[in-house]
């Protein structure tokens, strides 16, 4: 019998989830990071300068998202990458590539030649390969008719969650994938779709069974 997707949720973040189970899960998901980071990394202080962006928005998605099952923080098995976030919506499932920047996010659209994906005045447009990549592995795990989006999430340097770098009217594309700031990504999970709870539980199921902590 399948689990619940809201109980499996709550302990996909990290094995440090369990031990906190008196606080709020947006907390366990916080603790699930710390840890599997401090135990792999001895500066725990340089961790939490380049990685807190992914605490953040798992807080965020936890917090504004209750009924979207996520993984976090995951390793594909035969991919030889990482992914920050899988979000299973009823829209979809999401591959949610984090990242903490400083400049602003720009989209560049030349007549000739591809877009070009610019942070802080510098090309970045290697990081839009490197999604692409994370979303054909978790295509190759679930079925044909299960839509799997992309997208980025950019968290600023202070963490202020209401502020980012990105266009506040509007939400940048470049490919097939859209840039949010954290706030607007939970708006975007939480839209209708045809995906029901039944199919959201056997996907995690299906993602868990193909994936690792990283």
């Amino acid at each position: 019998m399948a689990r619940d997707p809201k109980s499996r949720r709550e302990t996909s973040a990290g094995e440090s989830a369990e031990r906190a189970a008196g606080r709020t899960r947006a907390s366990r998901v916080i603790d699930a990071f710390s840890e599997r980071e401090r135990m792999s990394r001895p500066d725990e202080r340089n961790w939490e300068t380049g990685a807190g962006g992914e605490e953040e928005v798992a807080q965020v998605i936890a917090a504004r998202c209750p009924s979207v099952p996520v993984l976090h923080d995951r390793r594909l098995a035969g991919s030889g990458t990482n992914i920050d976030h899988i979000a299973i919506a009823p829209s979809g499932v999401y591959v949610i590539d984090t990242k903490r920047c400083r400049g602003n996010v720009e989209v560049i659209n030349p007549l000739l030649g591809k877009p070009r994906l610019i942070i802080g005045g510098r090309n970045h447009t290697r990081l839009v390969d490197a999604l692409a990549k994370q979303v054909r592995a978790v295509r190759g795990v679930l079925a044909d008719e299960v839509p799997v989006y992309g997208c980025f999430c950019f968290v600023n340097p202070s963490g202020r969650l209401a502020r980012s770098a990105l266009p506040t009217l509007w939400t940048l594309r470049i490919a097939d994938f859209r840039l949010y700031a954290p706030r607007r990504l939970a708006r975007q999970l939480n839209q209708p779709g045809p995906l029901t709870r039944p199919d959201a539980a056997a996907i995690l199921r299906a993602l868990e069974d193909a994936s690792v902590p990283a």
